[in-house]
């Protein structure tokens, strides 16, 4: 499929923009925005509560994607996959049902300073619940993690550690494979945050043998708040329930309850039943389109982004040198120029980035920043996209020079 056909399956895009903010949310197709409708309009009902038709076909319907996305990444069993909010959500799922539960005193826990604040604050509160220490792995002159920073920071005092495949700042692409290798060699279970990693590339849990991995729909194509948890049966048994209510429970009397086998034991209350069919619709699209042809197309359009905004003396720019450990996001500053007012600028010119502290504040101290314009590109972004981000910048900077000191 060429770029001009990909894109006509986005509505929106046939607006004049270059849409560069895909990190926070993806546009969605057609065919996603076809399938929720056709929810509504054919088979709308309750999931597991009722007897009656349309109830079981929503059921067959939401289960069959939970099938669906386990096949996706490979988890060994369907009931692996919890459905979420997002990935907030289930991060948030993870630290209190196993952290608070399997956290001692004393006790570390292991982040990458370039974690999004969803992967830090609660484990921030865990760890002062439990008197538990907070230790992270920082990154070098070339925003990677060196191994000395694996190595010394995962201990065996860690039991948990928490990183993001890729950066949802740098971009960086961290060797997950070899870090929860080690960690497991010291004992500790690895929460992966696939968030900005699983719309380019595919994620195969049983071979990365992570114990927990998280990620958003709407990262994804999918519709808004809709998210996925997935975690090792063995240990999602054993943990207790974040979320209380319907749906989850076995048996409930009058002093005592107990719950659901897994994966309802998770699920309280009525489940955004668009959203896993809008999720399954996306995942539909991806596997179609194929990954191999999603990098395809973004390697060409990211590292002309990289060679044209290289080129800008007066931008700064925050990315790896290695493009090969480099996905589709790269943050700049216009050097004396606040990113707020760039982005600004950059939207009267029909382009559309993110600025702001990414939710990321602990990795902007660590760069000696505040915030930064970023963009964030997918694989209905073209060449020209990026023309007109550097026209845009050009525009910014003209607009502020005799101001920059």
């Amino acid at each position: 499929m060429k770029l001009e056909e990909i894109k006509k399956d986005f509505p929106i895009l046939e607006n004049d923009i270059a849409y560069l903010d895909s990190g926070a949310t993806t546009q969605k197709p057609t065919k996603v925005i076809d399938a929720i409708e056709e929810f509504y309009t054919k088979y709308n009902a309750n999931p597991h509560r009722g007897a009656y038709s349309l109830s079981v076909q929503a059921t067959e319907v939401y289960e069959n994607t939970r099938t669906r996305i386990s096949k996706f990444i490979n988890s060994k069993h369907r009931e692996e996959i919890i459905f979420t909010k997002n990935a907030t959500e289930a991060l948030n799922l993870i630290a209190y049902s196993y952290g608070m539960d399997n956290i001692k005193q004393d006790d570390e826990i292991v982040l990458s300073i370039m974690e999004h604040h969803s992967n830090i604050v609660p484990w921030q509160k865990v760890c002062k619940v439990t008197n538990s220490k907070l230790n992270y792995m920082y990154i070098n002159d070339e925003f990677e993690i060196p191994d000395e920073e694996i190595e010394t920071k995962i201990t065996n005092k860690t039991k948990i550690v928490g990183i993001t495949h890729v950066s949802n700042v740098l971009g960086t692409i961290n060797n997950i494979k070899k870090i929860i290798k080690y960690a497991h060699k010291k004992g500790a279970i690895v929460v992966v945050d696939a968030s900005q990693s699983i719309p380019h590339m595919k994620i195969d849990v049983q071979d990365l043998d992570a114990d927990f991995l998280v990620f958003s729909g709407h990262k994804m194509l999918a519709p808004l708040g809709i998210g996925v948890l997935y975690g090792k049966k063995e240990i999602l048994n054993k943990m207790t329930p974040f979320l209380m209510g319907g749906d989850m429970i076995e048996y409930v009397y009058e002093q005592e309850t107990t719950f659901a086998p897994l994966p309802n034991k998770f699920e309280a209350g009525t489940q955004n039943v668009e959203g896993v069919i809008g999720l399954g619709a996306a995942i539909d699209y991806i596997e179609n389109l194929g990954y191999d042809k999603i990098q395809e197309i973004e390697k060409e359009v990211v590292s002309y982004a990289r060679q044209e905004l290289s080129k800008l003396d007066y931008l700064t720019l925050y990315l790896t040198p290695n493009e090969k450990n480099h996905s589709g996001v790269i943050s700049f500053n216009i050097n004396g120029v606040h990113p707020h007012d760039v982005a600004s600028i950059l939207d009267s010119e029909g382009v559309c980035v993110r600025s702001g502290n990414h939710c990321a504040q602990p990795l902007m101290r660590f760069l000696g920043i505040d915030s930064t314009c970023r963009a964030s590109f997918y694989f209905y972004n073209a060449k020209e996209d990026v023309d007109r981000l550097v026209n845009a910048l050009d525009k910014a900077y003209n607009m502020f020079k005799k101001y920059i000191i």
